[in-house]
Formats: C-alpha cells, structure tokens, sequence
C-alpha cells in the first residue's frame, strides 16, 4: 500500500467520487472505505500487484476503485441496479475490473465468470454474511485471504455487536476459514469490525 507522509493513495485516474488528489495519487478516504479504514488501523492490510480479487458488495465503486489501482484483476459482484450503473462507468476507465451483476447469496449463477481468487473481500449488508463468505470459499485458491467487513446491525439487532461477531467467526471457522485477525472499525465506521481469514 502506498503511503505519502501517512495518508494512504492508491496511484490511478481520478474523479471516482470526488477524491482528493495528491500529484498523480488518489487518497483513499477512510470514512469512505472500510478497506481504507482498516489500514489506518491495522498497517499491515497489504494488496499485491498479481491478485486477482472477488469483490462482494461492489456499490459504486468506490473501494473497488481504488483496489483496481492495485491488483491484477478485480471480479465486482453488486446487485442493486443504481449503484451497478455507477459501477459500470468505473469499470469503463478501470479494464481490470469486471462488473457482474448478481445476487452474492447465489454464487453458482456467475461462477462460470470468475477465476480463483486471491483475496476474497466482502462488504454487504446481508443477515448471512459468515454464510456467504462460506458459499464463496471454492472460489478462493488454498491460503487465500477473506477480508469480511462485519456489518453487526445487518446480522441480527437483538444480539450485542460482540455476540454477532463470535457468532460470525465461529461460523466462519466451521465453513473452512482459519480467522487470523479482527479489527473494530471505530472511528471510520461504528459497529463494524474487520474480519481477516485464510482459507484452511
């Protein structure tokens, strides 16, 4: 990761959503990306210039952006129509990155598109997300990363963000993941935690 005077910069086009530039640098907002977010925190978040990541939970494009700025190739899946156009229009000025409209709960649809990947991001506001994460796992090459940003609200409103998250790595380790790390997210985004995985 590329970092000028402590301000994390990923080095590509500009004009994202409105990014602060810094020479031919993007700087990658914390408060905007919990990939960034989790950087600040934890400085040994890497990406390597031959990954090839699945991304779920694309949005606009925002992360995925800037993570196209570092990787081989970037698989977006996002579902919901609005933010799949904005997608689209960062996938035009980025050729590494392959938008796939899709509903991540059901991978076997778009599994024909998708090679094996280093580096499994996820970021979607589902009930299920340790069982996403669990469904994708063919799709991640042995010893590769799972980077799970935990929505707790999204899971279950009832139960304390901390019960959600011992659930969740509790089920990820039965899924087939090895978690190695965990990092909360506050300030840059509340009642999220950041999940890091290999898969066993």
């Amino acid at each position: 990761m590329i970092d000028i005077k402590g301000t994390l910069v990923s080095e590509g086009q500009g004009g994202v959503y409105n990014e602060r530039m810094l020479g031919n640098f993007r700087v990658w907002d914390p408060y905007r990306s919990k990939l960034a977010a989790l950087w600040y925190l934890d400085k040994t978040t890497a990406l390597g210039k031959d990954e090839v990541v699945l991304y779920l939970g694309a949005a606009n494009g925002t992360t995925v952006s800037h993570v196209a700025d570092y990787v081989e190739s970037v698989y977006a899946v996002e579902f919901a129509p609005r933010p799949m156009e904005d997608l689209l229009a960062v996938a035009k000025k980025r050729k590494n990155i392959v938008p796939i409209y899709a509903d991540a709960t059901r991978p076997v649809r778009y599994a024909a598109l998708l090679e094996p990947a280093d580096l499994l991001y996820q970021d979607v506001a589902q009930p299920d997300q340790a069982g996403i994460a669990v469904k994708h796992l063919p799709f991640v090459k042995s010893g590769g990363r799972l980077i799970l940003m935990l929505k707790t609200r999204s899971v279950d409103i009832r139960k304390s963000a901390d019960e959600v998250f011992a659930d969740t790595c509790e089920e990820l380790t039965a899924g087939g993941y090895l978690v190695e790390k965990s990092v909360w997210l506050d300030p840059y985004h509340k009642d999220h935690a950041a999940i890091v995985c290999r898969k066993r």
